[in-house]
């Protein structure tokens, strides 16, 4: 989290009840470092490739459009042709008076199907290209890199599927009504040149005022709508973090101070809405004033070239309704162009999502593993690290034989973690190659890869819905008798029948309505049901009661026989009954051997297991301070 927006030590302190240096959520500075340049001039062009399919649809609407705005400039027309000819003296009033009005029913019968093909065709097509739009940022997301993931706010990514997309549904709907607003000005204008230009003219005399207005207007107001997003994306950031650690943020007492954080970026969206608000409404009155101003010059100045019969009463009604439609275009388009910018930057915004690089796929000509090959896993001077120039694992060796069981022990900070990351492939090493079963994990198709290699969370996540869906979801071919079999095999099948609807409970966000022991229970059923070659497997044994943890150790022993397994052990009975043991230690590897051997060999695993630690993560944070500590009591 950044500290570059957040105020001084003596503001913060002076604000009541807030810590200095209190945070909640990210800065924009990071949606910048995440999500790149805040425009596209490409955008319109990504935009339509989701469009594109539709685009019958789209040329259906502006058709209708069209003819739509082609009945409206016939009415006034028609007004001017009932005045001037109907009502004129002589005979014949009556008779075109008739047909006038039967042109006035074909007039707007015609408008009011135009208006509705129009509404209903782009209305749908709108609602597709929404549906697309969100299908690919959802596929594309799953299959980002996790380093994405580890620096992007889950808030910030929930705010462009749902904000962004939907501001591209108002754009896409609004975008074929100015097609219309466009040819209605013209069109309006043409006909009030026609019926008579020095009248025309000045009528148009207004335009420069509008036009220098806005195009004071402009920067200003895109600035302002850009504003507004941003400070959307923050709010919506902290928001949900502050929801997702409620737990931490209730056990820490820090309810009051989450609240004036967040209402502090609550308060900055609500400034930078109304002043992107202030700007869309700004040309309203402007675009009204000189509507009446118009209206006014052609009465006086018509009405004078009618008593003085230079122009024909009707000429100057059918004037008046098209000054009065003249700006209602204009006004359209102003607020309009206002929903373009939150458009263009919602596109932006969305194509950024899509165009964020996938690390890790599949090479051309990738093999695809199956059960036969021989389970092992080898790593080969392998140097990885989440960030540049800081190395978490540095030149580190070893290999897991077929079948067998494999203890990674280590302080927290020494690479446990990254070893498992590394054998699914979640991230490709720097330097040296992880190979499974003989070949490098880069030149394996990632679906054969993770149906040959489960992974057992420290803390696993369960998904909404039942018990049996979470345990048959990386296998969804399995029948209710394999579950119930694999749930039996872990120990799971007594705690799952005494829920309220059995193996059709449903569950509660991440599993909620199940203790910590319960949920590895169900994820062993999981990894159990897969029946995938290798398990890589964090142990959860922190935190629960030595009930559960006699059943998940029983579990565990049942769930590695025949599967060649890589566990981060905490626990000594875990640690001792591996078949090998390597210790880590600042991403380089110290030792590797059975508990036996390496208390023979009376290295830094020696002096650890002798001064009797309860969890090997209560290592001491570098060799150095283990082995004096080793010596201090060795004796």
């Amino acid at each position: 989290m950044s500290d570059a927006a957040l105020p001084d030590d003596d503001e913060s302190e002076d604000r009541g009840r807030r810590p200095p240096r209190a945070v909640v959520g990210s800065s924009l500075d990071r949606e910048e470092e995440v999500f790149g340049k805040v425009y596209d001039p490409k955008i319109v062009r990504r935009i339509w490739a989701f469009v594109r399919p539709y685009r019958l649809q789209i040329y259906l609407s502006v058709a209708a459009v069209i003819v739509f705005t082609l009945t409206q400039l016939a009415i006034p027309l028609l007004v001017r042709f009932a005045i001037d000819k109907g009502m004129a003296a002589g005979g014949g009033g009556r008779e075109i008076l008739v047909w006038v009005i039967i042109g006035f029913g074909l007039t707007i019968l015609i408008n009011y199907g135009a208006s509705w093909v129009q509404e209903s065709v782009v209305g749908k097509a709108a609602e597709n290209v929404l549906f697309d739009m969100r299908r690919a940022m959802f596929e594309h997301l799953q299959r980002v890199s996790l380093s994405f993931m580890d620096k992007t706010e889950v808030g910030r990514l929930m705010s462009r599927l749902m904000g962004d997309v939907n501001s591209m549904q108002e754009f896409l709907e609004t975008s074929v009504l100015s097609v219309g607003d466009i040819i209605l000005l013209f069109g309006i204008v043409g006909v009030l040149l026609y019926l008579d230009v020095r009248l025309g003219l000045l009528t148009m005399a207004t335009m420069p005022i509008l036009f220098i207005v806005r195009l004071f207007w402009l920067p200003p107001a895109k600035v302002s709508f850009m504003a507004a997003h941003h400070t959307n994306s923050s709010a919506n950031g902290a928001l949900a973090e502050g929801i997702n650690g409620v737990r931490t943020v209730q056990s820490l007492d820090r309810q009051q101070v989450n609240f004036d954080l967040y209402e502090e970026k609550a308060w900055a969206n609500l400034r930078a809405h109304l002043r992107a608000a202030k700007f869309a409404q700004v040309m309203v009155p402007i675009v009204d004033t000189l509507t009446g101003i118009s209206m006014a010059t052609v009465i006086v100045v018509g009405g004078q070239m009618v008593i003085g019969h230079e122009l024909d009463v009707g000429v100057m009604v059918a004037f008046l309704f098209y000054i009065q439609r003249f700006f209602d275009p204009i006004r359209s388009l102003t607020m309009q162009y206002s929903v373009f910018q939150r458009a263009m930057s919602s596109g932006t915004r969305i194509t950024e999502v899509l165009d964020v690089p996938i690390d890790i796929s599949d090479k051309p000509g990738a093999v695809a593993i199956t059960g036969a090959m021989d389970g092992s896993v080898e790593f080969k001077d392998v140097t990885f690290g989440y960030r540049k120039g800081q190395p978490v694992l540095k030149n580190v060796s070893f290999r897991v034989n077929p079948g067998e069981t494999v203890a990674i022990v280590g302080p927290t900070g020494s690479g446990k973690s990254s070893c498992m990351s590394l054998v699914h492939r979640f991230y490709d090493v720097w330097d040296g190659s992880v190979t499974v079963g003989g070949i490098d994990v880069r030149d394996i198709t990632q679906e054969s890869l993770g149906e040959q290699v489960a992974m057992v969370l420290q803390e696993p996540f369960l998904f909404t819905g039942s018990v049996l869906e979470n345990i048959r979801y990386n296998k969804v071919s399995a029948t209710r008798e394999q579950i119930i079999e694999a749930s039996k095999a872990v120990g799971a099948h007594d705690f799952i029948m005494s829920l309220a609807d059995g193996y059709d409970t449903k569950l509660e966000q991440r599993g909620g309505n199940l203790s910590l022991g319960q949920r590895q229970l169900v994820s062993f059923a999981r990894a159990l049901v897969a029946d995938a070659k290798i398990l890589v497997l964090d142990e959860a044994t922190a935190n629960i009661d030595s009930y559960t943890e006699m059943l998940i150790q029983k579990a565990l022993a049942i769930l590695l026989k025949g599967r060649t397994g890589l566990v981060i052990a905490h626990r000594l009975a875990t640690i001792r009954g591996a078949d090998r043991i390597i210790v880590l230690q600042n991403g380089e590897l110290l030792e590797s051997g059975n508990h036996d051997q390496l208390m023979e060999n009376r290295g830094l695993y020696s002096r650890l297991y002798t001064m009797n630690y309860s969890s090997f993560d209560d290592l001491p944070e570098t060799a150095e301070d283990a082995a004096a500590a080793g010596v201090g009591k060795a004796t």
